[in-house]
């Protein structure tokens, strides 16, 4: 079978009929140069509100505004062509009321020209999912552990252990009904996992959930190894760009400092080309 996917531009309808099929390959981009990476294989591109903390330094994702959303929102869309742009809502920027939820949603997809919003919470925030789908904005839902809750949460801990199986389930219905188009599960165990994408009718998306789920998502950075500060588990690095771009500066600097660089060919003569 051919690993190529059809050049078509991607909608959330076409995401949701994917329920099933062949999984869904979703990755992170923050930059115009990435998205267009990203966007030769992928499904999904989704804006992460994790660019807090890959780009920016960030200690979590809390502090992200909706000016950094947007503004790199808008460097996505420049290389997108193909996979359906989703954009996070950062953190205070729908929890207080689904009236709040929908001026922020309608900005970001104004002005990123996006084709979804992401946002976190189950059951709780189906009242607002609900509210934004019948008004035109399409929703991708995020359950488990929601990191802009990780202060409640106690930290990044796998969520639907045990007992708390039945919440994570309860969540997915929720999310499902409130006609979300697909949602990620994130740090969940695989056989809840997969007995959450048996139950409901839009996609699952995992990241450090199970392969059984109709699709897969990772921060770009992490998979790419250029985001080095640690290593979740459900990571896979695919390439470690971080060690080669420390070499290729240590080369550089050495080259700089022994005057090797710039050699001949890098500079220009009254008679070279301009």
């Amino acid at each position: 079978m051919s690993t190529s996917r059809p050049l078509i531009a991607l909608d959330a309808a076409a995401i949701r009929a994917r329920k099933g099929g062949t999984p869904l390959v979703c990755l992170t981009a923050y930059t115009t140069p990435v998205a267009k990476i990203a966007d030769t294989q992928c499904d999904v591109v989704l804006v992460g509100d994790s660019v807090g903390m890959v780009l920016h330094g960030m200690p979590s994702t809390l502090s992200v505004t909706m000016e950094m959303m947007i503004l790199h929102g808008q460097a996505v869309a420049r290389g997108v062509e193909h996979a359906l742009m989703v954009v996070d809502m950062p953190f205070g920027s729908y929890e207080e009321s689904p009236q709040q939820a929908l001026r922020n949603a309608v900005r970001i997809m104004a002005e990123t020209g996006a084709g979804a919003v992401k946002l976190e919470g189950g059951r709780h925030m189906a009242g607002t999912i609900g509210f934004l789908v019948q008004r035109g904005i399409p929703v991708m839902g995020h359950i488990g552990l929601t990191p802009q809750s990780v202060n409640t949460l106690g930290g990044y801990k796998v969520q639907g252990k045990g007992d708390d199986a039945a919440r994570i389930r309860d969540d997915a219905r929720a999310v499902t009904e409130a006609g979300a188009f697909s949602v990620v599960l994130e740090k969940v165990p695989a056989a809840l996992s997969d007995q959450i994408t048996a139950e409901i009718d839009i996609p699952t998306v995992g990241i450090g959930a199970s392969a059984g789920c109709d699709g897969q998502i990772l921060v770009i950075d992490d998979m790419l190894g250029l985001f080095a500060d640690f290593k979740p588990k459900f990571v896979k690095r695919y390439a470690d760009l971080a060690g080669d771009a420390t070499a290729a500066v240590q080369a550089y600097a050495e080259e700089v400092r022994a005057r090797r660089f710039p050699a001949a060919e890098h500079v220009f003569t009254d008679a070279g080309a301009t």
